[in-house]
């Protein structure tokens, strides 16, 4: 079977996801591990938008409030574990925990139900409206962590002990690291079955033209909601790991801000790309810590890139290394 260029693309891609830790490891160079394992959790929080706004044409601007609450899920839960306080005691008692499983467990459904309440609204809207609502919901939602003193209000929670998971050192860059690649190596597995579904054909569809949809017996409503529920799981997901990353969680994961970035990984690597996520989310953190350190704007190169992949890359940087550009 002969491959085409995107193909190729995304095996070199994912080789060096792999390889660069593995040699840097090597090397001795913790802090490239940790570069790559950032690369990695933000390219997931990519692929979980690129659900909605690449497969199902739901521009979402509100994001950011998945991954803090996925972010939250695992400071709440250790903290309460390591306090030895319960979370909870009516109806019953409800504890903490610092077992990475548990934690995505419940920031998969913290994260699903409230995208079920979001989307329940923002989907009877379109356009602007949409991304307007999406960003309200998410800013309520910042907003309300920051009045949150129980969990340290404005200046967030620490996380104090890496949360653990069976047979691991979390604590070792490395295996932190693998166990974010296996979660990412799955994420884009399942965005590829699900794209080649039938349920990833109704949701195109339902992108096309909703009334033709309507009209054959299928609602557009559910298809999206369906999924503008997956993707804030898997949003939310990323969100946790990010936290244990840095063994911190504050309103920060929750704002505008962090919504605009996440958006910006999907557009420069490509938007319906499965790889786009990866490669954005790896050209972002790149340019981050090349100029970052050398002066204070060095979001501006970025914008320009970010123009340029929106005038003439059409499917963002793995469409134009595909050699597709888009024409005037």
């Amino acid at each position: 079977m002969i491959m085409n260029r995107e193909t190729i693309i995304n095996s070199v891609l994912a080789a060096l996801l792999i390889a660069i830790p593995l040699v840097a490891q090597a090397m001795g160079e913790i802090f490239i591990i940790t570069l790559v394992t950032k690369v990695a959790i933000l390219a997931l929080a990519g692929v979980g938008l690129n659900i909605a706004l690449g497969y199902g044409g739901l521009v979402s601007f509100g994001h950011a409030a998945f991954f803090g609450i996925g972010g939250y899920a695992a400071g709440i839960l250790a903290s309460h574990a390591l306090n030895y306080q319960p979370i909870a005691t009516w109806p019953f008692e409800i504890s903490g925990s610092t077992q990475m499983i548990v934690i995505w467990a419940v920031a998969l459904i913290a994260s699903a139900l409230a995208a079920l309440v979001i989307g329940a609204i923002t989907l009877r809207t379109s356009g602007v409206y949409f991304i307007m609502i999406t960003l309200a919901f998410a800013q309520m939602i910042y907003y309300f962590a920051i009045s949150w003193p129980a969990y340290g209000g404005e200046d967030g929670l620490s996380i104090y002990v890496r949360n653990g998971f069976p047979g691991l050192n979390t604590l070792d860059p490395i295996s932190f690291f693998a166990i974010c690649a296996v979660l990412l190596a799955l994420a884009l597995w399942f965005s590829a079955v699900l794209v080649r579904s039938r349920f990833g054909l109704a949701l195109h569809g339902a992108r096309q033209n909703d009334q033709r949809m309507k009209s054959v017996g299928i609602a557009p409503f559910r298809i999206k909601l369906t999924a503008f529920v997956i993707s804030a799981m898997i949003t939310g997901l990323a969100g946790a790991l990010y936290a244990d990353l840095n063994r911190f969680v504050s309103p920060s994961m929750l704002s505008w801000h962090m919504s605009g970035e996440i958006m910006v990984f999907v557009i420069l690597g490509g938007v319906g790309r499965l790889f786009g996520p990866v490669a954005g989310a790896g050209l972002y953190i790149l340019l981050e810590h090349l100029l970052g350190g050398a002066f204070d704007y060095w979001q501006l190169p970025l914008g320009v890139l970010l123009l340029l992949v929106v005038l003439f890359a059409r499917g963002g940087l793995i469409g134009l290394l595909a050699g597709e550009r888009k024409h005037a």
